[in-house]
């Protein structure tokens, strides 16, 4: 059992990488050229007011606040307008946010880090745990646009399946056996019981990629135009069926 369950994994794991490389290729990029300093970092002894007045020039969720030691963290725009204007930022450390990314981290990390924090920005450390300046979001998305998963030409196909039952190597196979080209491939949707993947597809017979999905126990979430035709086609012949036999 447990050299089944090995192998399953290598499986698992080499598809993945596989699904993975497309969403890296041509996106191997140096990330520090997007570090950017438009907003110096506050101090510990600077006022509330002045990050306010900051927050209400600006549309970033966060400032980064830093002292002699380094980096310290994030205060949010909603904590900087509860707390009182005259104060300094020191009576309120507590409320920093210490998220960060490093220079070398990679794109699609930066990216996750600004959905976990609930971000628009993200201060970016060196080697020494130094401030280095901070990523926008919108650069960074940037970035997941220049994929082919967005930018080569293809169709979509949503599946839902149980979290249990679910393998990428198998939906990899099954566009494959159809002679189809996966551009990327990602789980959109999960909750306790289904998980729902969207898979983009180079230029292929999608109907026969739809059918096949459905034969190993896959809902289709997406509408397909082959689908829809298919779908009308047995219809009809329903409703022939039905005329000639009155």
């Amino acid at each position: 059992m447990f050299a089944f369950l090995k192998q399953k994994y290598e499986v698992e794991m080499r598809f993945y990488s596989i699904i993975l490389s497309n969403l890296h290729k041509n996106t191997t990029v140096d990330t520090e050229t997007y570090i950017i300093n438009d907003i110096a970092a506050f101090g510990l002894d600077s006022s509330v007011r002045e990050l306010q007045n900051t927050f209400n020039q600006l549309t970033y969720s966060h400032i980064p606040i830093i002292d002699n030691e380094g980096y310290l963290g994030c205060l949010s725009e909603t904590d900087a307008h509860c707390f009182e204007a005259s104060k300094p930022v020191r009576e309120f450390q507590y409320a920093l946010e210490t998220f960060h990314v490093r220079k070398e981290t990679h794109w699609l990390d930066i990216l996750e880090a600004f959905a976990l924090h609930g971000s628009n920005i993200m201060p970016v450390l060196g080697d020494l745990n130094n401030y280095l300046g901070y990523f926008e979001l919108s650069d960074i998305m940037s970035l997941f646009n220049n994929t082919p998963f967005l930018n080569e030409t293809g169709g979509i196909i949503v599946v839902e399946k149980g979290l249990r039952d679910y393998s990428f190597s198998e939906m990899s196979q099954i566009v494959e056996s159809n002679e189809g080209k996966i551009l990327g491939m990602f789980i959109s949707s999960m909750n306790d019981d289904t998980m729902q993947a969207t898979i983009k597809i180079g230029h292929s017979a999608m109907n026969e990629i739809v059918q096949t999905f459905r034969r190993y126990s896959y809902v289709v979430v997406s509408n397909h135009d082959e689908d829809k035709l298919l779908e009308d086609l047995k219809n009809r012949s329903r409703y022939l069926d039905k005329y000639l036999n009155i």
